[in-house]
């Protein structure tokens, strides 16, 4: 077999191949052969058909059967004779197959050379704060004081800043116009009524100077009034339009909060002081801001990581990464009991918006490989066990269970890279420089 290989650019390869004729005739007849059993051809008895007649009758299948055999087989031989790895499954063009004649192709194909990661002490990290403050601490437990409230009726003035107004409201934007049945044109602009509707006074979603209007308003009031949208409105559809409201208040409330004292941590669950539940909070505080400082790290690290590639990721790998994000995405959605299709995402938009973290993503866990084989770092049968159990254990299955379908899958091999590729993480963590505040 004759094989050639032209260098693209640093990750993509073509290779031509040439399979010599003897190869592909005996293959030919081998595949005839079979065609000759199982074909029924009208003058011939079941596998009593001349070889020379089958080939003729099925030339296109037959030749098309051996293509099929053939081509993967050469060109995994001629990867694996030059030492190379193909990251996807090459991509075949340029065909050319006759009895009698060498087969030709052409394979393209994507794969990652070896490279030099660097000096690993280089890498200079500053953690994250993980520092919690008496201030946070404060407004979490502010936050608690607010689920807590409860809503009290408010009578003898009129609304106040801070109130909950319930009104009947009837909006008409004077900015469009409706049509009758008969498409006479109907001098009334269109208009919305909503009853009993709560409105808080200061809710960021209120119209601009929705709540000036109703400040004063007395319980049984009936008021109309019209508002200005401005052109930077985030709503486009509302941007620089004038909309007329008319409001009735049929009541006002005023959310009341408990005291932040003993009774209200005892309220909070098994507290029996408010020390107690301020320790609770900074205890929660510092456990969430450890895991999103190591969130903010690990982030960095990779970053750094994914800059010393000394190549552009393959456009497949890069893909292949989007894809997975795209298919995370819609099973939580499907979690969320959310049908993707139904979501009103543009799926087309949302890809390219992955196409920058996937490289990232891609090019970090390129480097990561590398610096594992150079170091020769493996994963042993028993942790692989280990993250089976741990998983069987999540999913309420049996770790039996879990293997067999990860077997099923193909997916044990991801799961040894998965834990390959943590326990790399780990080395470079440990050999990085890591900048401590004085």
């Amino acid at each position: 077999m004759k094989t050639e290989f032209v260098d693209v650019n640093a990750t993509r390869k073509n290779v031509r191949v040439e399979i010599p004729s003897e190869i592909v005739s005996a293959e030919i007849d081998r595949i005839a052969r079979d065609y000759s059993r199982k074909a029924r051809v009208p003058g011939f008895r079941p596998g009593k058909t001349p070889p020379r007649v089958i080939k003729q009758r099925f030339k296109d299948q037959i030749l098309h059967d051996v293509a099929h055999d053939l081509i993967p087989r050469a060109v995994d031989d001629a990867l694996r004779e030059k030492g190379l790895e193909a990251v996807d499954t090459p991509d075949v063009r340029d065909v050319n197959i006759e009895d009698g004649q060498p087969l030709t192709f052409t394979a393209s194909f994507d794969t990652v050379p070896a490279f030099d990661p660097g000096d690993l002490s280089t890498i200079a990290i500053r953690p994250a704060s993980r520092a919690i403050t008496d201030e946070g601490v404060g407004l979490s437990l502010q936050r608690l004081r607010e689920r807590a409230g409860r809503f009290e009726p408010v009578e003898g003035r009129g609304v106040d800043r801070g109130d909950t107004v319930v009104l009947d409201l009837e909006r008409r934007d004077g900015g469009r116009e409706s049509f009758s049945g008969d498409a006479q044109k109907d001098s009334r602009p269109p208009s919305d009524m909503h009853k009993d509707v709560s409105i808080e006074l200061g809710a960021k979603a209120n119209p601009p100077g929705f709540d000036e209007q109703l400040l004063g308003l007395e319980v049984g009031t009936t008021k109309s009034f019209d508002l200005h949208y401005p052109q930077d409105y985030p709503i486009g559809e509302l941007a620089n339009t004038d909309v007329s409201y008319t409001v009735t208040v049929k009541g006002l409330k005023r959310r009341v909060l408990p005291e932040l004292d003993d009774e209200f941590a005892k309220d909070m669950g098994e507290f029996d002081t408010l020390d107690a539940l301020t320790a609770r909070v900074r205890e929660d505080l510092e456990h969430e801001a450890t895991h999103a400082a190591e969130r903010e790290d690990r982030a960095e690290l990779m970053k750094q990581l994914a800059a010393r590639l000394p190549f552009e990721v393959p456009p497949s790998m890069i893909e292949r990464e989007v894809d997975r994000r795209l298919e995370d995405f819609a099973r939580r959605l499907i979690d969320q009991n959310v049908d993707p299709r139904q979501a009103g995402i543009d799926w087309t938009a949302f890809r390219d918006s992955q196409r920058d973290v996937a490289r990232e993503a891609v090019g970090a866990a390129l480097v990561l490989d590398e610096v594992a084989r150079r170091e020769r770092l493996e994963v042993t049968n028993d942790e692989v066990e280990r993250e089976v159990a741990r998983y069987a254990e999540r999913s309420g299955r049996t770790p039996a269970a879990v293997r067999a379908a990860l077997e099923k899958e193909g997916g044990l091999s991801r799961v040894s890279a998965g834990l390959r590729r943590e326990k790399t993480f780990d080395f470079v963590l440990s050999r990085a420089t890591i900048a401590r505040d004085a």
